[in-house]
């Protein structure tokens, strides 16, 4: 007879049983497999997401929850929480200003940014090929392809991108790399690669560009090239929403003189 758990009981004993950090798909197939719950949901997978993520140490949204059982690791696989001494939880006695929130706020910005580009950092390139083609399409691009990298000719995906009543053709390349600068030459050839059969490029790279490959993203007479480092990236997720969730925390300012008598 199977042992009665909850479902953070049943993601743990995974962990036990496994002995490593696991995926969501993972987690959810091996509670299946090990019959650790019974789901009754329409959808189960995400029930376990919604658990991994309430109880998930540094996710720190509205609905999360206070006790953490389980962490987020970079490459996007869970593991069990062990709380260390360092851990600080805020308290009634903590005397927070407005100023304070908005200083933790602006670093918690920063911090969440750089995450998030450090993520998009540890992607392999074709992963990181597909992430890129994935978030044209939320831009409004349509037809998105990731070419075949025997195949590709320098070109690492093409689509369309509609603008009134025609369509622009404009192709991708992707370079995630971590601290080398993409130059000129490399925005050369990409353009080399695209002109005569694509309106436009967009030159995508976790890295940073350099001077010169700025100066020479638009030429006359050329097929013009977006440049899009690792911050344009991470604010371009944050605009669409796109493997951004937000969460809205309501901020009151005294304001009671505005209402009594003078």
């Amino acid at each position: 007879m199977m042992k009665k758990r909850t479902i953070n009981e049943a993601i743990l004993e995974v962990f036990k049983r496994e002995g490593k950090p696991l995926p969501l798909k993972d987690v959810y197939e091996k509670i299946i497999e090990y019959d650790l719950y019974r789901f009754r949901a329409q959808n189960p997978k995400d029930i376990v997401r919604i658990q991994l993520r309430k109880h998930c140490a540094g996710l720190d949204f509205l609905s999360a929850k206070e006790k953490k059982y389980f962490v987020l690791n970079k490459d996007g696989t869970f593991w069990k929480y062990e709380k260390s001494k360092s851990d600080h939880i805020l308290t009634k006695k903590d005397n927070i200003t407005f100023d304070d929130l908005k200083e933790r706020h602006n670093k918690y910005i920063y911090d969440f940014k750089k995450e998030l580009l450090n993520q998009l950092k540890e992607l392999t390139p074709v992963a990181f090929e597909v992430f890129a083609k994935e978030l044209l399409k939320a831009y409004g691009f349509k037809k998105m392809e990731v070419t075949r990298i025997s195949r590709d000719g320098g070109i690492d995906g093409f689509g369309e991108l509609k603008i009134g009543l025609a369509s622009m053709k404009v192709a991708f390349e992707c370079k995630r790399w971590i601290k080398k600068a993409v130059g000129r030459p490399q925005v050369s050839q990409f353009r080399g690669d695209i002109q005569g059969t694509f309106q436009q490029g967009i030159y995508f790279t976790t890295s940073h560009f350099t001077k010169e490959a700025k100066d020479s993203s638009f030429q006359n007479g050329a097929v013009p090239i977006i440049l899009i480092d690792g911050a344009s990236i991470v604010d371009l997720m944050i605009e669409k929403r796109f493997g951004v969730v937000v969460e809205e925390l309501l901020i009151f300012s005294n304001a009671l003189d505005l209402v009594l008598p003078d």
